[in-house]
């Protein structure tokens, strides 16, 4: 069955119109949310994408709504994993609380951007190249070795060549002018180190990216439903870093988590590889019948039930810590040893989090 297209341009507009409203209202009263509003627009976020999976249902069919479902669950706890990143560039950067929503906001409009380049291309490629999901799915297995490899890690940060070169070739003042990112300093146009914090947000969640959708793509094939699932999980995340604040501390095992999720759906790309059985030097082949297919509503309950199960096992680990409000108070020469540049990044920075967690308990 196909997407009826008036579906997916009503889609489209809806999406645009909100993200611009949410955009307008950041900009027009830059502050650091309180948890009733963090919740509530969290809440409105999740709610939205839940009738939207149930719209998917009424007019497509239980399959498209399924695949709706898994996707933006798998992209939402990734984009969750993006926050233990997120909170070391504002950590390193020293941005004042008051301007990270709109630095959050900018970026993700980017990292959306970019992420609908991404989505087009791997669209393009699987439709022409479906021997690609083999070099997806080692990747994704790959990329599940080294969270677990990196959890804990300490290695020396250095910031991406792009952000680098920005540094060098703009001109960049010392100090914030609130939320500005151009202005204007003894006669001569500056950018702020603002414009630095966006690049480096959006880039990275590119990074984050690589890995994304390639294991969204494991689960459907439909680029409409790969990008509503983006969206629907990247929306709210400004919101959703400023509420979970000290709880962030007690995600200690939401990497392995996702590297079991990411590990999951790698094999079933290869499966699924093997099953279409085609290869750029064979010809056309037959499909062979014989390798199992997993179907995506249990490919949905695997997913549910690994970030329960982790979300879970962090909290009776970490039971007695106080989860507060607001995002967590990292220092900046901490945030300056960790490193930035993707999931593999995001197992690292969980576990610094957690142990400067443990270490401002035991001062008290």
């Amino acid at each position: 069955m196909e997407l009826p297209v008036w579906f997916e341009i009503t889609t489209f507009v809806g999406l645009t119109v909100l993200l611009l409203a949410d955009l307008a209202i950041v900009a027009r009263r830059p502050h650091e949310p309180s948890i009733k509003e963090a919740s509530l627009w969290v809440g409105f976020y999740v709610s939205l994408a839940l009738i939207f999976g149930v719209l998917m249902l009424a007019f497509t069919n239980g399959t498209y709504a399924t695949e709706f479902y898994a996707g933006w669950l798998t992209e939402y706890s990734l984009s969750v994993d993006n926050l233990f990143v997120f909170v070391i560039i504002m950590a390193r950067f020293q941005v004042p609380r008051k301007y990270q929503q709109e630095a959050l906001m900018i970026g993700i409009i980017i990292a959306l951007v970019l992420r609908g380049i991404f989505i087009l291309i791997g669209a393009v490629v699987i439709e022409r190249f479906v021997w690609v999901f083999y070099i997806f799915g080692v990747f994704l297995i790959y990329t599940a070795v080294n969270l677990v490899k990196h959890r804990g890690e300490d290695e020396d940060y250095e910031e991406n060549a792009f952000i680098r070169r920005m540094r060098k070739i703009l001109p960049i003042t010392k100090d914030y002018h609130g939320a500005k990112i151009r202005v204007s300093e003894n006669g001569k146009k500056m950018w702020t180190p603002m414009i630095v914090v966006i690049l480096a947000l959006g880039t990275t969640d590119l990074i984050f990216a690589l890995d994304s959708i390639p294991a969204i793509f494991g689960l459907t094939r439909e680029p409409f439903i790969v990008f509503t699932a983006n969206v629907f999980a990247l929306m709210g995340l400004r919101q959703l870093y400023f509420l979970l604040g000290g709880l962030l501390k007690r995600l200690v095992y939401l990497s392995l988590g996702l590297a079991v999720i990411l590990a999951f759906i790698g094999v079933k790309l290869i499966l699924e590889a093997l099953h279409e059985n085609q290869l750029p030097f064979a010809g056309e082949r037959e499909p062979i019948e014989a390798v199992p297919h997993i179907p995506i509503w249990l490919s949905l309950s695997i997913i549910l039930g690994v970030l329960i199960v982790a979300t879970v096992a962090s909290l009776v680990k970490t039971r007695g810590q106080l989860a507060s409000a607001g995002p967590p108070d990292i220092d900046p020469e901490t945030a300056k040893s960790v490193p930035t540049g993707g999931p593999e990044a995001a197992a690292a920075a969980e576990a610094r989090i957690a142990d400067e967690s443990g270490e401002e308990r035991s001062r008290r």
